[in-house]
């Protein structure tokens, strides 16, 4: 989860993500979308992919990602445990704070 959560912190590979989640696409179409060149979505892709969060098919000399959504769904379980700990907590601590009745 680490790897996800190191690849999803850079702006970049959030979009890159994004774009990804509406439609599969090539390095060089990503890269035409925005405003860096092809070998640093390749690069950004690559971190996806190690992270798990993206799968690549070759399609002809091409290779065209999409996303695996399995990684952000144990992400997302995981940060709804804890945001469930931190509401315990506050509810607590405003029980604690707020006067009696």
């Amino acid at each position: 989860m680490t790897d996800v959560f190191a690849a999803l912190a850079d702006p970049t590979r959030r979009t890159v993500m994004e774009r990804l989640a509406r439609e599969p696409a090539t390095a060089t179409e990503i890269a035409s979308e925005l405003p860096v060149t092809r070998q640093a979505v390749a690069k950004h892709l690559a971190v996806l992919q190690d992270a798990g969060l993206v799968r690549a098919q070759r399609a002809g000399r091409e290779r065209r990602f999409s996303p695996t959504p399995a990684p952000l769904g144990e992400a997302i379980s995981w940060m709804a445990a804890v945001g469930g700990q931190w509401d315990e907590r506050l509810a607590a601590l405003e029980r604690y704070v707020s006067p009696r009745r």
